[in-house]
C-alpha cells in the first residue's frame, strides 16, 4: 500500500454507510454509458437498414429503441449524478466534523507545527478536493468496466477478431494510458496541494496583519510574496493540466486506432461473407461509442493523484498526535474549592524537544493568589497548559483535589480551571456575543455584572449601539486595554474555581498596564488565581511569587522577602525601577 492510496482507502471507508448509494451511482453510470453505446449502435443499425429501403415496420423496433435510449439516458445519468454527489457531500461533512473534533483535541500545543493559513487550505480547498475520489475515482473506472465489457461481449457476438482489437484499445485507453500519467501527476498534484497551502497561508498573514505591514511599509514586500506564491501555484496548476490534456491526447489517439483497426476487420469479413453490411456497421459505431465508457478514465487518474495528495494532508491533520490523554474511565467532576499541587513536574513539547519545565512544585490553594514570573521562555505558560489540559507532563504528579489531573476528562478541567490568554480572540461580532461564550445562558444582568467587574461597562454604555455595536474582525473597533479588558470579563463571567491570567497586561501602553493590573488585583481578592506575568507592578499584593528560570523554580516568596534578597527577581525589580516608568514590562 502506498503512501498516497493509504489515505484514498481511509477516506473510502467513510462510505462505507452509504454503500447502498455508492453502488446504485456506479449502476447508473455504467447504465448510462451502455444506453450510449448501444444508443449509436442501434443508429449505425437504423440507418444501413433503413439504405436497403425496407418495409417501415421492419424499423419500428429500433426507432422506438432510440428514444427510449436517448430517454433513458438522459435519466441515468441524472441519477449517477444525484447519488454520486450525495455520497461525496456526506463523506466531506463527515470529513471536516472529524477534522474540526481531532482539531479540538490537539489545539493548541498540537497545532504548533501548523501555521493558520495552511490549516485553512486543508479544511477547505483539501477537503473540497476529495470528492473527486467518488465522482471521478471510482464510478468512471466501474461503470467503464461494467459498459466496456459489454460493448466488447456484443462486439464477440457479431466478430471475434473485431472483439479482441476493441478490448486491446479500451485496454490501453482505460489502463495503459492512466496508469503512465499518474506518476507525473502525482508529482505535480503534491507540488500543487503544497504551492496552494502556501499561497492560502501568505493571504491570511497579511489580511491578519494588513495594519502593521502598511504602519511598516511593508505591504509591497507582502504583496511580492503572494504574487510569487500564486506564480508558483500557477504554474503547478498549469503542469497539473497538461497531464490531464496529455492524457486526453493519447487517448483519443488510441480510439482513432483502434476503431480503424475494427473497421478494417469489419470490411474483411464482409468482403469474405462472414458479416453482413448492417452488422458491420453496427459493429464499427460500436466500437466508436464504446470509448465514451474510458475516455474520462486519463483526466480521472490525474485527478485522483491530486486527491491522494489532498487526502495525505488531511490525514496528517486527522493522525496529529494528541498532547493530552484522555482517561477511558475519568473521575466525577471536580468541585469547588478546588486545589491544585505540581510536584517535581517536568513537561515538553516534543520527544526530541528541551524540557520547558524541569522539576518544579508549585501549591494552587483555595482563595490564594500566586503570581510567576520569569523571562521569556522560562516556562510560565507552559504551566497553564498543562492546568488547562492543553499538555500533559512527562514528568511528576499534577493533582486537582488531591487526584490525578491526567484522572478528570479535559472538559471536566476546565469547567473548574480557566482563565485570561495573553491574545484573547474577538469574534467578529458585537459586544454582548463576544462575552457569551463565557457562559451561553448568562443573564443581561449577569453580563453587566462581569463588564462593570472588568470596569468595561461605562465604554460599552458609550457606543452609538451599546452591547449590540459591532467589534470587527479580531476586535478591530477596540483598543489594546478594550480587548483585554473583554478577555477579564469573559473570566469573571465564567468564574472559574481557579483562575489563570496569562501576561494579561501583554501589548498595552504603561499607564493601560497600570490601570489593568489595579482592576486585576481588585477582581481578582479571594479568587484562586495564578497570575502569569512579566510586569511586576503590583505584586506586593499577591500571596506568593514565584521565580522560574529555563524551566526551574529558582526563588519564591512574597514581594518584600523576594526584593531584598540577591537573586533574578531583585535584578528583575531593578530594571524596573531603573526605568522609571510603573509597569514596565519585563523581556
Amino acid at each position: 500500500m502506498t503512501a498516497t492510496t493509504a489515505p484514498l482507502l481511509r477516506l473510502l471507508t467513510l462510505a462505507r454507510p452509504m454503500r447502498g448509494g455508492l453502488l446504485l451511482a456506479v449502476l447508473a453510470g455504467a447504465g448510462t454509458t451502455a444506453a450510449g453505446i448501444a444508443l449509436l449502435g442501434v443508429s449505425g443499425y437504423l440507418i444501413a437498414r433503413a439504405a436497403e429501403h425496407p418495409n417501415v415496420t421492419a424499423l419500428t423496433i429500433a426507432v422506438v429503441a432510440v428514444r427510449a435510449l436517448g430517454v433513458s439516458r438522459g435519466l441515468l445519468r441524472y441519477l449517477e449524478r444525484l447519488t454520486s454527489h450525495e455520497v461525496a457531500f456526506r463523506v466531506l461533512g463527515d470529513v471536516r466534523v472529524r477534522i474540526y473534533r481531532r482539531l479540538a483535541r490537539i489545539a493548541p500545543a498540537g497545532l504548533r507545527d501548523l501555521r493558520s493559513g495552511d490549516l485553512l487550505a486543508r479544511l477547505v480547498s483539501d477537503v473540497d478536493t476529495t470528492q473527486d475520489l467518488f465522482v471521478r475515482g471510482i464510478i468512471p473506472p466501474a461503470a467503464a468496466a461494467l459498459a466496456g465489457g459489454g460493448a466488447v461481449a456484443v462486439c464477440a457476438f457479431l466478430l471475434a477478431p473485431a472483439a479482441g482489437a476493441l478490448a486491446a484499445g479500451l485496454l490501453v485507453a482505460g489502463v495503459a494510458v492512466p496508469a503512465c500519467s499518474v506518476p507525473v501527476a502525482r508529482r505535480a498534484a503534491r507540488r500543487a496541494a503544497a504551492a496552494r497551502g502556501d499561497l492560502t497561508t501568505r493571504v491570511v498573514d497579511a489580511f491578519s496583519g494588513a495594519h502593521d505591514l502598511i504602519a511598516f511599509g511593508a505591504e509591497d514586500r507582502a504583496i511580492a510574496a503572494i504574487t510569487a506564491a500564486d506564480r508558483e501555484f500557477t504554474r503547478q496548476a498549469r503542469r497539473n493540466a497538461f497531464v490531464q490534456a496529455l492524457g486526453a491526447g493519447l487517448g483519443t489517439a488510441v480510439t482513432g486506432l483502434t476503431v480503424w483497426a475494427v473497421l478494417l476487420l469489419g470490411v474483411a469479413a464482409v468482403e469474405n461473407g462472414d458479416l453482413g453490411r448492417v452488422p458491420s456497421a453496427v459493429l464499427a459505431l460500436t466500437a466508436l461509442a464504446a470509448f465514451e465508457a474510458v475516455a474520462p478514465l486519463p483526466a480521472a487518474a490525474a485527478r485522483l493523484a491530486d486527491t491522494g495528495s489532498s487526502a495525505r494532508r488531511i490525514t496528517a491533520v486527522l493522525d496529529a498526535p494528541v498532547p493530552v490523554r484522555e482517561p477511558s474511565d475519568p473521575l466525577p467532576p471536580p468541585e469547588r474549592p478546588v486545589g491544585v499541587r505540581l510536584r517535581d513536574v517536568r513537561a515538553r513539547y516534543g520527544p526530541d524537544g528541551p524540557w520547558a519545565l524541569d522539576g518544579i512544585d508549585l501549591d494552587l490553594e483555595p482563595g490564594r493568589r500566586v503570581a510567576l514570573v520569569g523571562p521569556s521562555g522560562a516556562g510560565k505558560s507552559t504551566v497553564a497548559a498543562i492546568l488547562l489540559r492543553f499538555l500533559d507532563h512527562q514528568g511528576g504528579t499534577v493533582t486537582l483535589n488531591d487526584r490525578d489531573l491526567t484522572a478528570y476528562a479535559p472538559d471536566d478541567v476546565r469547567r473548574v480551571i480557566g482563565g485570561c490568554p495573553q491574545d484573547p480572540h474577538i469574534f467578529d461580532s458585537t459586544v454582548k456575543e463576544n462575552l457569551r461564550p463565557a457562559r451561553p445562558d448568562a443573564s443581561d444582568a449577569e453580563l453587566r455584572a462581569s463588564a462593570d467587574a472588568a470596569r468595561l461597562l461605562p465604554w460599552i454604555e458609550s457606543l452609538p449601539q451599546g452591547w449590540d455595536t459591532p467589534v470587527g474582525s479580531h476586535g478591530v473597533q477596540m483598543s489594546g486595554g478594550e480587548r483585554q479588558r473583554l478577555a477579564l470579563a469573559r473570566a469573571v463571567l465564567a468564574d472559574p474555581g481557579l483562575l489563570i491570567l496569562d501576561e494579561p497586561t501583554a501589548h498595552l501602553d504603561p499607564p493601560a498596564r497600570a490601570e489593568l493590573t489595579a482592576d486585576l488585583l481588585r477582581v481578582t481578592r479571594g479568587r484562586t488565581t495564578l497570575l502569569i506575568t512579566h510586569d511586576l507592578a503590583g505584586l506586593d499584593a499577591v500571596d506568593e511569587i514565584v521565580v522560574l528560570d529555563h524551566g526551574r523554580i529558582v526563588q519564591r516568596g512574597t514581594h518584600e522577602v523576594l526584593v531584598r534578597q540577591e537573586g533574578l527577581y531583585r535584578r528583575l525589580w531593578t530594571v524596573r525601577q531603573g526605568a522609571g516608568t510603573a509597569g514596565v514590562p519585563l523581556r
